[in-house]
Parts: C-alpha cells; structure tokens; sequence
C-alpha cells in the first residue's frame, strides 16, 4: 500500500489549475498566485517551512526571484516547467492546455545564460550506447514529419506553390517570433526583432527570394508584435496567413531564426538552418550559429538532440483521458484533434 502523495506547490500555474492534478497524479497538488504581493499575503514561501517535505514547481520565469533563493536556502526541492515541444492543436495564449511538459531543476531550456538539464544531457549522454532511445527517436521524428505535426498545429493547410507561384531561384525562409517572448530576453546575448533577422536573412543571401512567416500568435492576434512588417516589405515575401510549418518548411532551403523551436522542426528536414540566438538545439554543431556558448562543446546530430528534448526530457498527457501518455500517443491524438 502505498503511502501519502508528497505535497506540491504549483506557482504560475494560474490558466491551467484543473489540469495540474492530473499532470501530477502521484502528488498533492496546490495552485496559488504568482505575484509577488499576493504571496506575501497569504505568507508565501515561509508557508512552505511549515510543511513535511514541500516540493515547488514555477511556470517559466514567472515567480518572484526570492522564491527560487529561499528554496535553495531552505533545501526545497524546486523545479522550472515549460510547454513542451509538441504542445496543442490551438496557442497558449488562447488558454489551450499543452498536451506536454519539460520539467527542469536547473533553468528553462530556452534560457541561453545558463546549463539546464537539457543542455547537460546533451553535453554527456551516451546517445551510441542507448539503440533503444535512438531507434524510437527515428521512429518518432518520421512518424511527426508524416503526420506532420509541429508544436502548434492550427495553420492552414496551404500550397506554397499557390502563394507563392513556381519556383524559379532559392528560398530562405525567416521565421517571426513573439519579440517580447521570454525565448528571445533569454535566448539572446543581444537586442534583436523580426524586422533585424528579415534584414540580416536578405543581406546575406542576395539571390533568394526571402519568405517572411510571422508568429501565429501575433497572426491571430493573440500577442502583439514589436517590429512592423510592413517595415521590410521590400525585402522579402510576407505570409499574411498562419500556413502550416510543415507546407512551409517544405517549400525552402534554408532557414532563419532566433531561438524558434520551427528551426529545429526544419533540422529534421535536413534543411540548413542559422540561428541568431542560442536556443537549445544550436551549438552543436548541426546549426550555423551567431550566438557562441562555450558550455557547449559536443557536436550532436538532429536525432540525438531530438531524442534528449524530445524523449528524455519531456512528459506527455492525454488531457481526454487525464493521464499521462507517450509521444507517439500524443501525437496522433492532435492529427485527430485536427481533423475535427
């Protein structure tokens, strides 16, 4: 028999509280406010002194950054989470729960300052040694670019070739961000917009026809942007539509980014990719990168990175059935869920 479920609280959690008992069905689930005042009022994190053996979860950066230290001063166990990698059918912002996770103990993935759990998987697992993880990561990666599933995966089925017309020299597609995005403030070593890698994109490929795809959260409106697009019309082709990664990756020969996750989804095409920031998946070798870390010392290829972010690192639910669930599950439930 099984004894009492270790107390957990949830701080940032605010938009998804109904889901957090059953991400975590083996735990005590508390939710409570972020903010700083409201913490305080209600006696947090001295609260958390007065339990047995408390552990403490925060969404992304959003928690006072007292809360981390006493954690640390008190031996609380404290642990960062994020989206997943293969997350929803509609955005985040639109309130739709992510169907996965990445829980960290160190600092977010996307945080290019410091080593996160990802980063040190990466820099020391024995990818050769472990055929079972890497044959499953094959598995994986073919089974996403057939369904073609993203990590968000409400654009619009669309023909580049209709857009766009045929294709008469090569394209370099840049990716827009949300340019106030915690990825970017953490990801980057330097101030940057869309407009600035639109600029940088053209410059150094003279020759190629740019194509512009902007956020899809700025798309629907959801987030606003900073830069103005219509700033480099000039220069480039811009989406004005929120298409599909997958009909859009297809289409290209090369891509831009700041730290987008879609950078790395076109890794898995084998298409070349420059990243102007450090996300997780750059410094390995598999990207041209303008950001240096010297942390990262390995050169990895797409699926060993695929199979620590994607398999190692992340949890999966099925928010239906209210449990936990695998990749290859979670995927096919999203090409389901797009097709209703």
């Amino acid at each position: 028999m099984s004894g009492p479920r270790r107390l957990a609280i949830f701080f940032g959690f605010k938009p998804w509280k109904d889901y957090v008992p059953r991400w975590f069905p083996d735990r005590c689930c508390k939710v409570v406010s972020r903010k700083s005042g409201d913490m305080l009022l209600q006696g947090w994190p001295f609260r958390l002194l007065l339990y047995r053996s408390p552990e403490v979860y925060v969404w992304g950066f959003k928690y006072p950054p007292f809360l981390k230290w006493f954690c640390r001063r008190f031996g609380i166990p404290f642990y960062h989470v994020e989206d997943g990698f293969v997350r929803s059918v509609s955005l985040g912002a639109q309130r739709s729960p992510p169907a996965s996770l990445i829980i960290d103990t160190r600092t977010l993935h996307y945080d290019a300052r410091n080593a996160s759990d990802l980063e040190l998987t990466l820099q020391t697992y024995d990818f050769a040694a472990d055929e079972g993880l890497m044959e499953r990561a094959d598995k994986c990666i073919r089974m996403l670019l057939d369904l073609r599933v993203s990590k968000y995966n409400l654009g619009k089925r669309v023909d580049l070739e209709s857009l766009l017309g045929s294709k008469t020299k090569r394209r370099v597609l840049v990716i827009g961000q949300v340019e106030t995005d915690a990825a970017i403030a953490f990801g980057c070593d330097r101030p940057v917009t869309n407009n600035d890698l639109v600029r940088l994109a053209a410059f150094e490929n003279p020759d190629a026809r740019v194509i512009y795809k902007p956020h899809p959260a700025v798309l629907h409106g959801a987030r606003a942007g900073v830069s103005n697009p219509a700033d480099v019309a000039n220069l480039c082709d811009i989406l004005r539509e929120d298409i599909a990664p997958a009909d859009v990756l297809e289409g290209v020969d090369h891509v831009y980014t700041i730290t987008s996750l879609m950078g790395f989804e076109a890794l898995l095409r084998g298409i070349p990719v420059t990243c102007y920031g450090l996300p997780f998946y750059a410094g390995w070798g598999a990207t041209d990168d303008r950001q240096p870390c010297p942390r990262r010392t390995r050169r990895l290829q797409a699926h060993e990175i695929f199979a620590a972010a994607y398999l190692l690192h992340s949890l999966y639910f099925d928010a239906e059935k209210g449990e936990q669930s695998r990749l290859e599950d979670v995927g096919k439930r999203l090409v389901d869920l797009m097709s209703l």
